[in-house]
């Protein structure tokens, strides 16, 4: 039987990329492990990445673990809740300004755990730094995280928690201003959509609070509107809408908004005439719609900041832990309220 050799390519080393580029295998680590402490010029890096490119080089990240002493994964727990395309442009925005730091994001679906369970689950995949949104994590679980090497753990949420850096999103306030807008308007008899999907307690109910609080001491009243993100549901409640007595709505955000708004008028009920609607996240749908979506902007932190954030933490991890408030609201008013 006759044999075939068969040529196996090696696989490319940082000492290829240095030949090819015309430096040191030194100044190859450092571009390709975005070392800011060694000053190397602009054309040399282009020069290094443009080698690594031809060859097909890629760092072995296990090696540079070792290296440098911990993993350059940060671990994003992939949302339990229905998140919309503000978050959604939130969430890209960081992972590209992670990724231009050197990070390698990874979303990671804990369905069926919650909390400091949770934690346990993110800690076994050792990441340097766990970004946890929603008010689940305790101290206990900042602590199960840290003991596994992550030099951060950044929550964004309405409360601080032991031990972690903190992005506070104050919901109150986009309900404060739903209402306060509302009652300018001369409207008194309010409803405040509150979702029926789980877990959006944490935001909803917030907002809720914030309505209150703008309308306490007024002549307006506040009632609560349970509502599922369903057409039938919508439709429900528009059905009901002439015996509420109700004249305006703040409908927890513009998808909800978008939802009812076409409920109401299917009933036969004109907005802003009958109904003045306003919902939250200003999205290019609502406006689109006849009449345009009166709103409130949220700014919501940037995703650069955030991840210098986490750079910072991870260079210091001793240091003592940030807490920034964010998400910023103000409303944009429009045809509907």
């Amino acid at each position: 039987m006759r044999s075939v050799m068969v040529q196996i390519p090696n696989t490319p080393t940082s000492a290829d990329v240095a030949r090819l580029a015309g430096v040191s295998r030194a100044t190859v680590s450092y571009v390709l492990n975005n070392t800011s402490a060694v000053r190397i010029s602009e054309p040399t890096r282009r020069r290094v990445r443009e080698a690594a490119r031809e060859l097909g080089y890629v760092p072995h990240a296990a090696a540079r673990s070792l290296r440098a002493g911990h993993s350059r994964m940060v671990l994003m727990p992939a949302p339990a809740v229905p998140v919309g395309p503000l978050y959604s442009r939130f969430l890209n925005e960081l992972q590209w300004a992670l990724g231009r730091l050197d990070y390698t994001v990874v979303q990671y679906g804990t369905v069926g755990l919650q909390g400091d369970e949770a934690a346990r689950a993110w800690a076994e995949l050792r990441p340097v730094a766990v970004l946890v949104p929603g008010a689940d994590l305790g101290p206990q679980g900042v602590g199960v995280l840290k003991r596994s090497g992550a030099r951060a753990v950044v929550t964004l949420g309405p409360d601080r928690v032991d031990g972690a850096h903190a992005l506070l999103m104050d919901h109150a306030a986009v309900g404060q201003c739903a209402g306060a807008h509302l009652h300018a308007r001369g409207r008194r008899r309010i409803g405040v959509v509150v979702p029926e999907e789980p877990g959006l307690e944490a935001y909803s109910r917030p907002r809720l609070a914030g309505v209150r609080a703008a309308l306490h001491g007024t002549d307006a009243a506040v009632t609560e509107l349970p509502l599922a993100y369903t057409e039938e549901s919508a439709a429900q409640l528009a059905a009901r809408w002439r015996q509420s007595g109700l004249d305006a709505v703040f409908a927890y955000n513009d998808e909800y908004a978008m939802l009812l708004m076409r409920a109401l008028q299917d009933e036969g009920l004109s907005v802003p005439e009958d109904v003045a609607v306003i919902g939250a996240d200003d999205l290019m749908l609502g406006r689109l719609l006849r009449p345009r979506l009166s709103t409130v902007h949220i700014d919501l932190p940037s995703g650069r900041d955030l991840a210098e954030l986490v750079d910072r933490a991870v260079r210091d991890p001793g240091g003592e832990p940030e807490v920034h408030r964010v998400l910023g609201a103000s409303v944009v008013r429009r045809e509907s309220s």
